[in-house]
């Protein structure tokens, strides 16, 4: 039983025990980030890798927040002309693996931040559990059994993807899948240090293996990678002081959705007024997206322009609440995790970590054991795209953590995975929590819904989990919404998870959809 101050939560029981300890033993919420996002990525190795992307909101009572940037850029190779031939970036394989994984310089780059505050646990402490776990082996989760049979067909002919199988066949939940080349390279880094990853002898031998499976990135591209800390872009609604991250991430959509309803929720007289409202103002926030975001180098406006009383006010005159929207959409997918921490001081971190697809490129580092992310498939190949290909640039991410000041003292950090779900997931567990008044498990376990296209499916209806109430449902249909039912607690609505830290409480919750646990002190 946990009766200290400090909470955690990851969609992944094994990785959110890992960042309590931590927590538990003194080490701030960063630490206990650090050694979870290392844990998750061995125990979750579907939907993140050290070769994927990563994204830090780091709040300290009192302070804004502060956001690091850790996605990869386009390697210098990556050009139209290494492309030729080609009508678009492939999915999987060498070509797809085209952006620098910047993850692993994230972790340098919030530790150095946390050294600032107290004395540092060392990073073998930190590591070790991700390394024993490796060692030991990994037991097979449903989630983690499901995309490896979903990938089966598409990645197991890749050469060197047979770690992630047994005996050339896809995962079965249950049984155990040891890591010994990625427990290897943790011990490395434990060793030489996390920039190793890019200057050291590890950036070597994956600078080498990303080139013999046919990768344009080769190693100047490891050695001149550097993680950026941004401003965090922010809103103020009725009910809180709310940020995310700027461009390449959508967080733009995440604050629209929630700026927008927080200006239409007094119309709502019913739960299916509530739904059909949100749902309606994820449109307004995805048109936006949709025509603007790219790399910040060019965009075409200020995404803070989005976020004023005049715009607010605009997009919520094409808001009805008797009619739906007509919705076909360029949808955007992905899979990924967050995780949320709070320490004994109150620092409270909302952090998400992603290779793309399930498995990224499918390309595995035969030296170190490491899945190469696919993010770069985000890139187009028509030159007039918004999101055109180019070298050092960073292609559109779907990623985007969260996190609030309530203006009545209460702190949040909240999100989840799901690609083109993840900001509709953010606003409904905001939104059912603060508006609605619900327990924070009830927030993010209820029925939920999923606006927009997923991997293998081509359509752009409203996806509602069947145990929403069945009034909703037909009170959606009768608005016009194209509505598809789903199985109820689906993970294609996302792995959600929050802590919520104020005056005499600290509470977390983690998603009944994922493999996940939330630990928090009974106060």
């Amino acid at each position: 039983m946990n009766n200290k101050s400090v909470a955690f939560t990851a969609p992944h029981y094994a990785a959110s025990q890992v960042g309590q300890k931590i927590l538990e033993q003194g080490g701030t919420a960063v630490e206990a980030m650090v050694a979870a996002a290392a844990s998750i990525a061995v125990v979750y190795p579907h939907m993140n890798s050290m070769g994927g992307d990563g994204f830090w909101l780091i709040s300290e009572p009192g302070k804004d927040p502060i956001g690091i940037d850790a996605s990869g850029t386009a390697a210098k190779g990556a050009t139209f002309d290494f492309y030729k031939g080609h009508t678009a970036i492939p999915a999987r394989g060498g070509l797809a693996a085209l952006s620098m994984a910047g993850a692993v310089a994230g972790w340098h780059k919030a530790l150095e931040l946390s050294q600032d505050w107290q004395t540092a646990i060392p990073l073998a402490e930190l590591l070790a559990p991700a390394i024993g776990q490796a060692q030991w082996g990994v037991e097979v989760t449903q989630s983690l059994q499901d995309a490896s049979e979903k990938t089966f067909e598409a990645l197991s002919e890749f050469e060197h993807f047979d770690q992630f199988l047994i005996k050339g066949k896809s995962l079965k939940k249950g049984k155990i899948v040891k890591l010994p080349l990625i427990a290897n390279t943790l011990s490395r880094l434990a060793e030489n240090g996390l920039m190793d990853f890019y200057h050291g002898e590890i950036a070597k031998d994956l600078a080498q293996d990303l080139a013999d499976a046919g990768s344009p990135i080769e190693l100047s591209d490891f050695k001149d990678y550097a993680v950026k800390k941004v401003e965090p872009l922010t809103v103020s609604t009725s009910v809180a002081k709310l940020f995310n991250l700027p461009a390449p991430t959508q967080g733009i959509a995440s604050l629209l959705i929630l700026a927008l309803f927080d200006k239409v929720k007094d119309q709502a007289k019913s739960d299916s007024d509530f739904v059909h409202l949100l749902i309606e103002c994820t449109k307004q926030a995805f048109i936006v997206r949709n025509q603007y975001l790219t790399d910040a180098s060019r965009l075409a406006r200020p995404l803070e322009a989005f976020l004023t009383e005049d715009e607010l006010n605009k997009a919520i005159t094409n808001i009805s609440l008797d009619k739906a929207l007509n919705w076909p959409h360029e949808a955007k997918q992905g899979d990924t995790i967050w995780m949320g921490a709070c320490d004994e001081q109150g620092r409270m971190v909302s952090y998400i970590q992603s290779i793309y697809w399930e498995f990224g490129s499918g390309i595995v580092s035969p030296k170190t054991g490491i899945v190469w992310n696919n993010r770069g498939t985000s890139f187009s190949l028509d030159p007039q795209h918004l999101n055109a290909l180019a070298p050092g640039l960073k292609p559109f991410h779907t990623l985007n953590p969260a996190f609030a000041e309530c203006l009545d003292g209460r702190r949040m950090v909240y999100g989840t995975m799901g690609g083109e779900g993840q900001p509709q997931t953010q606003a409904a567990l905001f939104a059912r929590y603060m508006y609605q008044n619900k327990p924070l498990s009830h927030a993010i376990s209820e029925a939920r819904w999923l606006l927009g296209r997923t991997w293998g499916d081509n359509s752009h209806n409203l996806k509602v989990e069947e145990d929403l109430p069945a009034k909703i449902i037909e009170q959606l249909i009768d608005r016009g919404h194209d509505v598809a039912i789903v199985a109820p607690c689906n993970e294609l609505m996302g792995h959600a998870g929050a802590i919520v830290l104020g005056p005499n409480l600290l509470t977390a919750a983690t998603d009944p959809r994922s493999d996940g646990k939330a630990f928090a002190p009974l106060i």
